[in-house]
């Protein structure tokens, strides 16, 4: 494929409206198979400036697009961010390259990179981020591989432009008013960072709900990361420049709840020496988190349902309201409407924070997402423990996507950080890549179960065995067709969706709904 190929492949899609993951990964792809590589990465600069995370990547494991890039632990990646033009470092170069192991054009053997290139990438002038390009044989980026990758940085640059215009374009359209320079950067982290249909129709329903002033309750089984979504939320809305003040209801001693909710006087009780504003002052302007506003005690309730009705707050104690202006998200992992059946908490309240409700998936709903917080949690612990890299094997991956997560993400983050300090304290070592079995993950010994298939979305991991449903079947003999394309095509779509006699853009969203993971064959 020649210099003129890449660019009339890039042209035509600039011609056509695609979405921006869509555009990125098809970048990836055509340079991956131009320059004849193990792996592509296109990485893009978090908020801060300080770390790059994964936009779109071809030849590395899935997990690598739930990895963060810390500049200080990457030191190829700072040098690639800081220098003018092509950098390439040869394989015996001392600094640790950061795709080490995670390369999967040789499936099972934790081979080094031995040869690797990138270019620093820039938007309206503005730091954007950088292409790597990694190989496992040396000599691949010679002095002309060099020079094309320079003489297409006008279109790659236009690429990263036109899918960053397209998504403010959206963002725009769901918004009322708000100008599109004023929505911040959301670092995708942890519980927030996923592909899946649940996923993206989750963040949907919170961009459009952000910009209103409706009151939102946050449902959800423990440990799905609701405190992350209403933090989202605020940071998406009008206010996002005022405080978030949260309070945790559960752990409120019920004698003080209504002080630390709406303040006191001095004298109010015993112990009241001065006067102190409560948590809906503090957030005046701005927004209030009721973490487990199930556990309220019921007079409290009745006091919060008068604030939110009257928009004013009585300090304990106090002969006159004040006026505050606050917008309210409630998180639960109660179902509050048994509460209201069983008398514990009021019909009133419930209905007037239940004005919109959304329902975080569980993490076995999320298909392939496991492994994409696996991947930013394994970058985590490589970076906390010292070590030169850290993946997990072929059955590691496995049994994430087969156990039922009744922890959810905070249940992924200690079992990943705890496979991490056993395989540490069983001999790995900083300087070697360290793999992680299915052993040390220590699953097996806690109740595991078939993913449940989520609304409009069938569970990852179903076998094409006659088992399950008939929409499962059909999902799991379509997942195999695909999963088997791109391994004959060593994972490389357009060739894939040949095959199949499919749209590329079209098959790289049906494998995306299916959880697909794009195999690499030699």
């Amino acid at each position: 494929m020649t210099v003129s190929t890449v660019y009339a492949e890039l042209l035509s899609d600039l011609a056509v409206e695609l979405p921006a993951a869509v555009r990125q990964q098809r970048l990836a792809e055509l340079l991956r198979t131009h320059f004849r590589c193990g792996a592509v990465a296109l990485l893009a600069l978090d908020a801060g400036g300080d770390s790059l995370r994964p936009e779109a990547v071809d030849g590395l494991t899935p997990d690598a697009l739930g990895r963060r890039f810390a500049l200080m632990e990457h030191p190829r990646l700072a040098a690639i961010l800081r220098r003018t033009g092509v950098t390439r470092f040869h394989h015996d170069s001392g600094l640790p390259d950061p795709y080490d192991g995670l390369v999967i054009e040789r499936p099972g053997e934790p081979l080094h990179v031995h040869d690797c290139m990138g270019i620093a990438l820039a938007v309206e002038g503005r730091p954007w981020g950088v292409l790597t390009l990694d190989a496992l044989d040396v000599g691949t980026f010679d002095e002309p591989a060099q020079h094309r990758l320079a003489q297409l940085l006008p279109l790659i640059e236009a690429v990263v432009r036109v899918g960053r215009l397209e998504g403010a374009l959206r963002v725009a359209s769901q918004s009322a008013g708000v100008p599109v320079t004023g929505v911040p950067p959301v670092d995708e982290d942890r519980g927030l960072l996923g592909d899946s249909p649940p996923m993206q129709q989750l963040l949907h329903e919170l961009g459009i709900v952000a910009d209103t002033e409706l009151p939102v309750l946050l449902l959800g089984e423990t440990g799905v990361g609701k405190e992350l979504f209403a933090h989202r939320l605020h940071a998406l809305s009008r206010r996002r420049a005022q405080p978030l003040v949260h309070i945790n209801c559960a752990a409120l001693p019920e004698a003080l709840a209504e002080s630390e909710l709406f303040g006191h006087v001095r004298g109010a009780f015993a112990g009241a020496v001065e006067d102190r504003a409560g948590r809906f002052e503090a957030a005046d302007g701005g927004t209030l988190l009721l973490e487990e506003v199930g556990a309220l005690p019921l007079a409290v309730q009745a006091q919060l349902l008068r604030t939110l009705q009257g928009g004013t707050v009585r300090r304990q104690g106090a002969a006159k309201a004040r006026a505050v202006d606050v917008r309210v998200i409630a998180t639960t992992n109660r179902s509050l409407r048994e509460q209201v059946q069983g008398g514990a908490f009021r019909a009133d309240l419930y209905h007037r924070l239940s004005v919109y409700p959304i329902t975080i998936p569980p993490l076995r709903e999320r298909g392939r997402d496991v492994l994409l917080l696996a991947g930013r949690l394994l970058e985590v612990n490589r970076a906390r423990l010292g070590l030169r890299s850290l993946r997990l094997s072929p059955e590691a991956k496995q049994a994430l996507r087969r156990y039922a997560w009744p922890g959810n993400v905070r249940e992924l983050e200690q079992v990943i950080g705890r496979a991490a300090l056993k395989a540490v304290s069983r001999g790995a070592t900083r300087t070697e890549i360290v793999t992680l079995g299915a052993e040390l993950l220590d699953l097996d010994a806690a109740p595991a179960a078939a993913p449940a298939p989520s609304a409009g979305h069938a569970a990852a991991g179903t076998a094409a065995d006659g088992a399950g449903t008939l929409r499962e079947r059909v999902e799991a003999c379509q997942r195999a067709a695909i999963e088997q394309a791109l391994a004959a095509h060593r994972g490389r779509w357009a060739g894939a969706a040949r095959e199949l006699g499919l749209d590329p853009s079209n098959l790289h969203k049906l494998a995306q709904r299916l959880g697909c993971a794009p195999a690499r064959q030699r």
